[in-house]
């Protein structure tokens, strides 16, 4: 009886302890969150604040965005993060996961499909028909073989990008008419009665998942980059993607 006694009471203790611990981090979390939030624009938006590994130092998340600020959220601290014993960038790590997208979960119907070869290495490429980068890149994909490209049109360049996505997704041949305008400078005639109403949905998915630039590529594993990539780069990426079993 003893035994159990002494069992039930350290049980007692450890649960009293942990919720004191909670208490006390919870209340952290929200003089944080109060601090910020008075000095901060109201653009940046806190989503989580939790401990990083230096004592005193918390990380703060505002969408797939990371920084750091103190106990008292009187000081923010923008930079990486560097664990100099493993050589391993806490920040681009942590930045990496919360970038990563659930390829299933993407809207297929709403991209132009674009199939080489057996087409079974995938990549989405959010793009925008004025985006020189994205032009650049799309040279580098007829390249590659054995590869499906879902693009993304998210005309967020100006009123021209607006009327060049219409007429390429309204077009008989998407694929096609895609290829022409990119690589040719050659437009479809427009449709009128085309329901484009995929273009506000991708604008929406491009806010949902923080897509700040095109062309922004998400790869078959959910990992993501954005800007001009080397074809070297590009390879790379696609072995990586490919290496993680599919779900």
């Amino acid at each position: 009886m003893p035994r159990l006694v002494r069992s039930i009471a350290s049980q007692m203790a450890f649960a009293i302890g942990f919720g004191a611990f909670v208490h006390v981090a919870m209340a952290q979390e929200a003089e944080i969150r109060k601090a910020l939030a008075a000095r901060l624009p109201p653009s940046v938006v806190v989503d989580e604040v939790t401990p990083s590994p230096i004592d005193g130092l918390y990380e703060v998340r505002s969408g797939t965005s990371v920084f750091y600020t103190d106990r008292h959220g009187d000081y923010v601290l923008r930079g990486e993060m560097l664990d100099i014993r493993t050589h391993m960038n806490l920040t681009e790590a942590r930045v990496a996961k919360l970038s990563k997208v659930d390829f299933s979960t993407l809207p297929l119907q709403d991209a132009i499909v674009s199939v080489r070869g057996r087409g079974t290495r995938r990549l989405v490429v959010f793009a925008d028909p004025e985006c020189p980068f994205c032009k650049q890149l799309e040279g580098m994909l007829q390249e590659r073989p054995d590869i499906t490209v879902y693009t993304f049109l998210v005309p967020i360049l100006g009123p021209g990008s607006v009327d060049k996505a219409k007429a390429i997704w309204c077009a008989k041949d998407r694929d096609a008419a895609w290829g022409a305008w990119m690589r040719e400078g050659k437009l479809p005639s427009t449709r009128p009665d085309c329901d484009t109403g995929a273009l506000d949905r991708n604008l929406a998915l491009r806010s949902k998942h923080t897509i700040r630039g095109t062309p922004t590529l998400i790869f078959g594993n959910g990992t993501r980059t954005s800007g001009a990539l080397t074809a070297l780069q590009l390879e790379r990426e696609l072995a990586q993607a490919e290496s993680v079993p599919r779900p």
